[in-house]
């Protein structure tokens, strides 16, 4: 408490004196003039062009006060899955996806077929992460992510990111004002973190710089590549409903307790299908909401969808989107 009104203190005070404030912003300026140099210094070392860091950094002069604010109030929700669903799954979502799948089956079915990766994984997220190409963030990446490695909360991970983007400037071939994201760093169609970017990021046809903002082959590609890596098996759903009767304890339920399919018949539970899919013998079966709650049997490309983003909620809406429009 004595802490924080010193702190409030300090601040009024600054406040009162414009000649206070104006020092105050030329030494926090320089602070982040000394930072930007020494991350520039650091990505030379590391093989970047000197040209390429220069114009790069020159996006950011100070560190960006609306990424601060988003990085530091990000509300908080507690849903349901039946509340997530509603709110991710909406009929204009589908609508969407429907249209945009019928204008690409052709390069969804290719690039698939190159990756063994299913077209509803690829296209759930693509929907899911920048509503099929419409949403891929404002910020300027390397400014967002500059701000966060300076003065985030996670300012070690941010730092990685950032001298990864320069790489990502480089490699790509994109000018640094063109590359934009979320707050965050996430990049482009498929929401690529710079790392990300580094290790999955593809283009199609193979052999080009890899645009991940623009070329929707590209962007195809680099979700399946993604998939692909993460172990995607061929062939094989994410998941399907079932019907689960309540008296199943919800501690006999979870990703991690996979059995074989038989022993889930034994507990009572039914394929909404009809049959379970012939291309798999086991797996697990979850309930978000518990008993009463929707509930579906998942296998290993489930998890795979979790590589992508570790959320049991996230997996479900990619699948069930994917499953929808493709």
């Amino acid at each position: 408490m004595l802490r924080r009104k010193l702190l409030l203190g300090g601040s009024a005070l600054l406040l009162a004196s414009p000649v206070c404030a104006r020092r105050a912003q030329h030494s926090a300026s320089g602070a982040y003039a000394t930072f930007l140099s020494g991350v520039g210094r650091e990505a030379i070392a590391q093989g970047v062009a000197p040209a390429v860091v220069a114009q790069a950094l020159a996006l950011t002069a100070a560190p960006n006060a609306k990424v601060l604010h988003a990085d530091r109030y990000q509300p908080e929700f507690t849903l349901t899955w039946a509340q997530y669903k509603d709110r991710v799954l909406t009929e204009k979502k589908m609508n969407d996806g429907l249209a945009a799948v019928q204008e690409r089956t052709d390069l969804l079915g290719r690039v698939s077929g190159l990756y063994g990766v299913g077209t509803g994984g690829i296209a759930g997220i693509w929907g899911l992460e920048s509503a099929y190409g419409t949403r891929m963030g404002t910020f300027f990446v390397i400014d967002a992510l500059a701000t966060l490695a300076y003065d985030g909360r996670r300012a070690s991970f941010f730092r990685t990111e950032l001298l990864k983007a320069l790489h990502v400037v480089e490699r790509a071939g994109v000018a640094p004002a063109n590359m934009l994201g979320s707050y965050a760093g996430a990049m482009g169609q498929p929401q690529f973190m710079p790392s990300a970017y580094l290790r999955y990021a593809a283009s199609y046809p193979a052999g080009g710089r890899a645009d991940i903002w623009h070329d929707e082959g590209d962007v195809f590609a680099s979700i399946a590549n993604y998939l692909a890596q993460c172990g995607w098996v061929a062939g094989q759903p994410w998941g399907e409903g079932v019907f689960v009767p309540d008296t199943l304890e919800q501690s006999q339920l979870g990703r991690n307790q996979t059995r074989p399919l038989a022993w889930w018949q034994q507990q009572g539970v039914r394929p909404r299908a009809g049959e379970f899919d012939a291309s798999v013998s086991e797996g697990a079966v979850i309930r978000p909401d518990g008993p009463g709650g929707e509930a579906f049997i998942v296998y290993h490309n489930f998890n795979v969808i979790r590589r992508y983003n570790p959320s049991d909620f996230y997996a479900l809406a990619v699948g069930l989107l994917g499953d929808a429009i493709t």
